[in-house]
């Protein structure tokens, strides 16, 4: 049997199955993207979120996903991040 693979949400701090959290990438020229790839292993540093608009605002309040993409994220792409995570949830 082959051990599934946890990540701790930035949002709620809580271990769950990597392919039940959504990663949100700091590419190396900079950009914060969602990893759209199947595979989930973008290049960059990443940084795992619930599908959650809750876990999203923890994020936001405690400035946890800058810390742990160690960079600062613009309003901008907050936004942007919001509205992929609605288009993920519903999918």
């Amino acid at each position: 049997m082959k051990k599934v693979p946890q990540r701790m949400c930035v949002g709620c701090g809580q271990m769950r199955p990597k392919k039940e959290l959504i990663r949100i990438v700091r590419t190396p020229e900079g950009a914060i993207e969602l990893d759209t790839s199947p595979s989930g292993k973008r290049p960059g540093r990443g940084a795992y979120l619930c599908p959650d608009s809750q876990c999203l605002a923890k994020a936001v309040k405690g400035k946890r996903l800058e810390r742990s993409l160690e960079q600062p994220i613009s309003d901008e792409v907050w936004t942007q991040l919001e509205a992929q995570l609605g288009t993920v949830k519903a999918e």
